[in-house]
């Protein structure tokens, strides 16, 4: 098994692949993870087109952004063997992963990696490309934790709402949106499904990551779905306005207080332990081993930002 990259994802921003002026500008953009869209913000007219436009794009800017990933079509349209070779082929080499719309079971995640593995051979690319997933499908939430499992390629699981809802028959108005102005719902519209899929990840050591929330004009909102999804453990959001970046990335972000609070509790339990110390105090709180493993997941965050 190889090992999974550490990647942050505080934010995945979407950007349609048919669109060179918003290609060219997300580029330039101080951010995690951008991904380069060929699926729903690309007209199937404009689906051809736009894998060419997007690998013009990789191989000619110069991308400010951490990770670049290409969202693929699903492995039941005509669309996606041909957006994988076309997009592998001319810019796999600068490529982070390739991202799996409407997965339904681990097999259509296996499809791509052997896709993945024959390609890289044939073209003799050094890079490995990684899997990002999509999971949008009643199907797909079914078979969730088998998903998880599926690759050593598989980097993040995506929950897909918009999607997901209608794949559930739910009765909504908005994308994203759990609130009783538009859901009529009174709790957490996605408690259950965002749950239920960040600890398929987290037991197989991937990256969980919330999708989309339509309603860019409304940042208070979309602050708190942000929130929402922390606590839960996912480890970011997507954006699909860049107005949404500063948000997430500062909600996905420990506080600097938050950092010295946890390397300080670290420090003082390893002191601790060599005492024979189980459990101590510090600064008026209870730390010990559960404890400190929930400091150290802080501690890992700030180590990949550079906190």
């Amino acid at each position: 098994m190889s090992a999974i990259p550490k990647r942050l994802r505080r934010c995945q921003l979407s950007v349609p692949g048919s669109s060179e002026k918003m290609l060219k500008k997300a580029s330039g953009m101080e951010l995690d993870h951008v991904f380069l869209d060929l699926e729903d913000a690309v007209a199937p007219s404009a689906k051809a087109d736009a894998r060419g436009m997007i690998v013009e794009a990789i191989n000619s800017y110069d991308w400010n952004p951490k990770t670049i990933c290409v969202r693929i079509n699903d492995v039941e349209t005509q669309y996606w063997h041909d957006d994988i070779i076309e997009i592998v082929t001319g810019a796999g080499d600068k490529l982070d992963t390739i991202m799996l719309t409407k997965a339904k079971s681990a097999h259509d995640v296996k499809y791509l990696e052997f896709l993945l593995n024959q390609l890289e051979l044939k073209l003799g690319l050094k890079k490995r490309i990684g899997i990002e997933c999509l999971v949008e499908e009643v199907e797909g939430m079914m078979n969730v934790e088998e998903i998880a499992a599926s690759s050593d390629r598989l980097e993040c699981l995506i929950f897909g709402m918009g999607d997901y809802s209608a794949s559930q028959g739910m009765n909504l108005r908005g994308v994203g949106d759990t609130s009783t102005e538009w859901g009529g719902y009174p709790a957490d519209l996605w408690h259950y499904p965002r749950y239920k899929m960040t600890i398929a990840c987290r037991a197989n050591g991937i990256d969980a990551v919330d999708g989309p929330y339509g309603n860019f004009r409304n940042p208070e909102s979309y602050r708190v779905e942000c929130e929402r999804t922390n606590v839960l453990g996912m480890v970011g959001k997507w954006a699909i306005h860049p107005s949404q970046i500063a948000i997430a990335q500062e909600v996905f972000s420990p506080t600097q207080h938050m950092v010295d609070g946890a390397r300080k509790q670290k420090e003082a339990y390893a002191e601790a332990l060599a005492q024979g110390l189980g459990a101590i105090s510090v600064d008026g709180m209870m730390v010990d081993a559960a404890s400190i493993r929930i400091q150290q997941n802080i501690i890992d965050k700030a180590d990949l930002i550079g906190m």
